[in-house]
């Protein structure tokens, strides 16, 4: 049987989300406590892997089993065996042939810039902070560039291990909801430190350094040496992947 998990979790104290002979992951801990549900090993795989620092809100993953558990059992037997900061919010049985990574039409990352004179206490795990004062007005017209594929090369992190750097924006949005400044952008897929790289290119733009076409000429240089620095992973969010609705997954990963 194929089970599919959506997973939530705060990556602040985890060297990311895949597994590693040193330091604790996500997807450790994971297999850990579904490996004591099921009373057999077990591997989960990902929709798409997150870096150190960053957030999970409906990360979904898949796994094998023949062991007889229902739904319920494997929700509640996961989380009372996770860390705190570790959540399956669902469980379903899915189809042989579905799988978390090839299935996924897309991916959605959200960024959150606090963005005031004072630092962040009580958010300071989930935000980025920018004291200087930011036009999410521009920051917005310029993001609009990436929509479409394009060779992301300018930026992708130097470590990237992927065959080659066109991907597809399918939206990207700014926009300032009070003190804040949320940075959504959805794609077909994402290289190493693409999202974190796209908003240290767009702070700069909203600071009024650099003219809203600059990001356009950032993309059409490919050139990551240029393009602004990696924003923190402090503030970056995996909202989630998008299915198809034949896959009968929950409303908030289908489309």
């Amino acid at each position: 049987m194929r089970i599919a998990l959506g997973i939530e979790y705060d990556g602040t104290e985890f060297s990311g989300w895949q597994r590693l002979t040193h330091g604790e992951t996500v997807q450790g801990a994971l297999e850990r406590a579904l490996s004591f549900v099921a009373a057999h090993p077990v591997e989960v795989t990902c929709a798409g892997r997150t870096d150190a620092g960053v957030h999970g809100r409906c990360q979904v993953v898949h796994f094998d089993t023949e062991v007889q558990r229902d739904m319920r059992s494997w929700v509640l037997g996961a989380c009372s065996n996770l860390p705190a900061t570790v959540a399956v919010l669902w469980a379903q049985p899915v189809e042989p042939t579905f799988h978390a990574r090839f299935s996924a039409r897309s991916r959605r990352y959200r960024y959150r810039i606090l963005n005031r004179q004072v630092r962040a206490a009580l958010e300071a795990r989930y935000v980025t902070w920018e004291r200087l004062p930011l036009d999410a007005v521009r920051m917005h017209e310029a993001a609009q560039a990436l929509v479409g594929e394009h060779d992301f090369s300018a930026f992708r992190a130097i470590s990237c291990q992927a065959a080659h750097a066109r991907r597809q924006v399918l939206a990207v949005s700014v926009r300032r909801e009070d003190e804040q400044v949320i940075i959504e952008i959805e794609a077909n897929a994402f290289l190493h430190h693409m999202v974190r790289n796209i908003v240290g290119s767009l702070l700069p733009i909203g600071r009024g350094e650099q003219p809203v076409t600059w990001m356009r000429e950032l993309l059409e240089g490919r050139n990551r040496e240029v393009a602004g620095p990696t924003a923190p992973a402090s503030g970056l969010t995996f909202l989630g992947p998008r299915y198809e609705t034949m896959w009968q997954l929950p409303a908030e990963v289908s489309q």
